[in-house]
Formats: structure tokens, C-alpha cells, sequence
């Protein structure tokens, strides 16, 4: 059976201590204004939010007896209204999307928060704002959520999600307490991918295991798109990079219209093959033959204007063929 999405999901799988450390805090009375959970995608960082901001909800209660840290009784009215996004003391903000335009959270929605914020709570307890993918905000938007982290009013928390912290105003990020999430063990990958994908073999569940990188989020996505035989493909592209009749091929596989999904999956599992390669020969360590046909630097120059060319291929809904061809001139050094 495959999770809910994180607002709707009662479950966590991973992350027993921070969420044990969130409720710790909660509990101390002192209570950070803002929090920020960061982490590789797909490993439950939303997932936790949601979970916090119920318990706080809640009135942060005393967890059944034997159950882990934030979790509530399966009959709260909460878990009910959070899922369905009709509780007065909590706003979600994440990014607008749009074809053909970039995936931001607008300004108007950055305002729309700080005055949420400012208002009496609803239910005399918390007032909570969840961003997810917080990078995403426009300079406005961020210069915005500044503001209230700079003057939190009292009693109310908010918790930023996101991938990339790096691409945060500095003075965001030290604004808050900052909770680095990491994915989870093998043994327990391996126990929920056989509970969500029991139609798959083991050694299908394997190999998404071991791609997914301790991210269930991720695993699904792979599942979904025929993740093991891209991740093959990726592997042999970088193993034997195709000249002009191989990169067409390539690019008609995953560049076309019915290849939506292919096409950013393959990239990103190109991108972290390359990555770890690369990591790999700068430690010292074993390194694939074909990296020794270029330098290093000349292979993560290529690395990324590979990765801002997908990017800006899927935000600006250029043509991802043509985009396949141009990597692949990129990646052989033309």
C-alpha cells in the first residue's frame, strides 16, 4: 500500500530522535519560532513537519503508552483536519505549478502568511505555517518571511522544509534551528519496500534500495518509472558515451512526449552516478575507466552545465530532445 502524502499520513518511518527532540523542546517551554528541516529529497522531511505541527495542534499530548515521540491517538479529530487542510491555525505555502513557468512561492502568499501569523490563534493554541521546498521562494517572498522570523509573534512556529539550504538567504538560515535530516537504514528501506511493492521481486526491490539511497519518496518515484532500467541506461551512457546515431536513439527514448517522467529521471540518475564517480576518484578510491578520459574538473564543468541545461529544460518546458542532444555533446566535451 503506498503512503498518503505527508500531510495525510499518520505514519513516520525513520526519525524517531528528531521528532523525539521536537517534542523536547516543545515540552521545555522553549520552543524555537522557526525551524528548519533539511535533508536529500524523498526521506520524510514533510512528512515530520506535518507531524509536529498536528501534535502542536493537539496541544502537544502525552503519547500512547509504547508509541514514538508526536505521535496521536488514531481517532484525533486532528490527523482529520490537517489531512483535509481545514484547520483554522495552520496555513501551508509551497510552490505554485505551473506549466510553462517557474515553480516559486509568490510573494502574495510570503504576506499572506505574516498575517496569519499576527492573528489571535483560532483554537487558543499555536498558529503553524508549513513551507515546503522553501528555496523555491521569490527574493521578495524570502525578504518577507525575514521580517516575521525577525519579529516572530508569540506562540507560533514556523517550519521550513527543504532540499537545498544552500540557496537560502544566510539570514534565514540563521534564524532558525536548523534539524538536518538523513535517509533511512537499509533493513528499514528493505521493510517498507516490500510492504509497498509487493508486485515487485526482491531483487527489483534491491536494486530500488540501493538507488533510492535510504529515500522512500524516491524509490517510489523510481518504481513508478521504471527506475531500475534508467539507471541502467544511465550507467551504460556514461560508460560508453554515444556519438550522433546513439544520441538520437537516446534522445528519442527519453526526450519524446510520452517520456515526461523518463526524461528527468534519467538525468538525475546520470548526475549522481557522475557525482559519485567523481567523489570517488578525488578520495583516492576505485573510479570507473571512462572517467580517465577527461580531467576531473573538465568532467564537473560538464556536470554542471548538464544539470542547469535539465533544469532549465523543465522549468521553461524547452524541448527535451533537443535538450538530450546538447547534454550529450556536453558530456563528450564539444
Amino acid at each position: 500500500m503506498i503512503p498518503p502524502p505527508p500531510r495525510a499520513n499518520p505514519m513516520l518511518f525513520g526519525h524517531q530522535e528528531a521528532a523525539a527532540n521536537l517534542a523536547a523542546s516543545a515540552r521545555s517551554g522553549r520552543l524555537a519560532h522557526a525551524w528548519l528541516f533539511t535533508g536529500p529529497p524523498g526521506i520524510g522531511k514533510a512528512t515530520l513537519a506535518y507531524r509536529f505541527a498536528r501534535w502542536l495542534l493537539a496541544g502537544q499530548p502525552q503519547e500512547p503508552e509504547g508509541a514514538p515521540a508526536l505521535q496521536l491517538l488514531d481517532d484525533d479529530p486532528i490527523l482529520r483536519r490537517v489531512s483535509a487542510g481545514s484547520h483554522a491555525d495552520l496555513m501551508v505555502l509551497e510552490p505554485q505549478q505551473e506549466p510553462g513557468k517557474r515553480h516559486i512561492i509568490k510573494v502574495e502568499e510570503a504576506r499572506a502568511a505574516r498575517t496569519f501569523l499576527n492573528f489571535t490563534a483560532a483554537e487558543g493554541g499555536w498558529r503553524v505555517v508549513v513551507m515546503d521546498e522553501v528555496e523555491a521562494m521569490e527574493a521578495a517572498s524570502a525578504n518577507t518571511i525575514l521580517k516575521t522570523l525577525e519579529e516572530p509573534p508569540p506562540r507560533t512556529v514556523l517550519l521550513l522544509i527543504t532540499s537545498a539550504p544552500g540557496r537560502l538567504l544566510p539570514t534565514i538560515r540563521s534564524r532558525c534551528r536548523r534539524l538536518d535530516l538523513v535517509g533511512l537504514e537499509r533493513p528499514e528501506m528493505d521493510r517498507l519496500l516490500a510492504e509497498w511493492l509487493p508486485e515487485k521481486s526482491r531483487g527489483e526491490r534491491d536494486a530500488l534500495a540501493v538507488l533510492a539511497e535510504g529515500s522512500p519518496g524516491r524509490a517510489l518515484e523510481l518504481a513508478a518509472g521504471e527506475g531500475v532500467e534508467l539507471a541502467r541506461l544511465a550507467e551504460a551512457t556514461l560508460a560508453n558515451l554515444p556519438g550522433a546515431e546513439g544520441a538520437f536513439a537516446l534522445a528519442d527514448r527519453i526526450g519524446g512526449r510520452e517520456a515526461a517522467l523518463a526524461f528527468p529521471a534519467f538525468f538525475n540518475l546520470l548526475q549522481r552516478h557522475l557525482s559519485q564517480a567523481l567523489r570517488e576518484a578525488a578520495r583516492g578510491g576505485v573510479a570507473p575507466n571512462w572517467l580517465a578520459a577527461r580531467p576531473l574538473a573538465a568532467w564537473a564543468e560538464a556536470s554542471e552545465a548538464v544539470r542547469k541545461l535539465i533544469q532549465d529544460t523543465e522549468r521553461l518546458s524547452l524541448d527535451r530532445r533537443q535538450a538530450v542532444l546538447v547534454a550529450m555533446d556536453t558530456l563528450r566535451g564539444r
